[in-house]
């Protein structure tokens, strides 16, 4: 696929996925969405790669849908992408960007910037997201006359708590980084002139782990994170011991563990 409104570099063992429509502070369109389905997909299908790290180019991370690109074009009566009145939060039919993200390698993002609306709603299934000092955070929805999208009524509230995903969400309140640290939205602040390389040094020191593991504990955490059948849940997690018990990764942790190096898991 030729991409025309992301970029993708390999930095080591890392995918950087950037959004790259930096005129627009990187506003969302369906078009950006299939080419960063298509970016995670190729980054899964690479044994080189460990971890994917998604950014944004410029001043912003993403601010939210492009306007004209997407309502005004919906309002007008065109569709502005391949059946996104048939899709999960405007995407096109047959993206389930939070299943994409769920079951992808590991996934970081590094919000630079203004990350409203979609923008933020895209990064909330992410497994670690580190923000810029600079970065701002927004649940516009109720602003536009619209409700959240992507199962962000969801995480929002298993990342801040349900009072304050309420009020993040019926305000329509703009958060600062620091304030989105301390209610619990994003993992990690990082100095605006180092955030990229934080987030691709927590890339790699993830990445370096088992990538069979790594998939397999992301989807303990996706079924089991609001479970509350704690049977069951020991019970997925047990079906999935089993399978490590035989995977080379395993016998390679014991190998190195009882010859006291460094394991190799790539």
């Amino acid at each position: 696929m030729e991409y025309q409104q992301i970029a993708v570099e390999r930095r080591d063992e890392v995918a950087l996925v950037t959004l790259s429509r930096p005129e627009r502070l990187n506003a969302w369109t369906p078009r950006m969405s299939v080419e960063l389905a298509h970016a995670i997909e190729q980054a899964n299908a690479d044994p080189a790669v460990g971890a994917i790290v998604l950014t944004g180019a410029g001043r912003g991370f993403c601010a939210g849908a492009d306007m004209e690109a997407t309502f005004q074009t919906r309002i007008d009566g065109e569709d502005p992408g391949d059946d996104t009145a048939g899709g999960e939060g405007g995407l096109p039919r047959g993206l389930d960007w939070v299943a994409l993200v769920r079951d992808a390698k590991p996934t970081i993002a590094a919000v630079n910037g203004a990350a409203v609306g979609i923008g933020l709603t895209m990064i909330l299934p992410c497994d670690v997201i580190v923000a810029s000092e600079r970065a701002r955070f927004g649940m516009f929805f109720i602003k536009m006359g619209l409700v959240p999208e992507l199962a962000s009524t969801h995480f929002l509230v298993q990342r801040m708590g349900f009072g304050r995903a309420s009020e993040m969400c019926l305000s329509g309140r703009l958060y600062g980084a620091d304030e989105a640290w301390a209610a619990g939205l994003v993992d990690r602040v990082a100095p605006h002139d180092a955030l990229l390389e934080r987030a691709l040094a927590l890339g790699r020191e993830i990445g370096a782990n088992p990538a069979p593991q790594l998939r397999m504990i992301k989807r303990l955490l996706t079924r089991n994170g609001s479970a509350t059948d704690l049977a069951d849940v020991q019970r997925a997690e047990s079906a999935l011991l089993r399978e490590c018990w035989k995977t080379p990764e395993h016998a390679e942790a014991v190998r190195a563990f009882l010859e006291k190096r460094p394991a190799k898991f790539r």
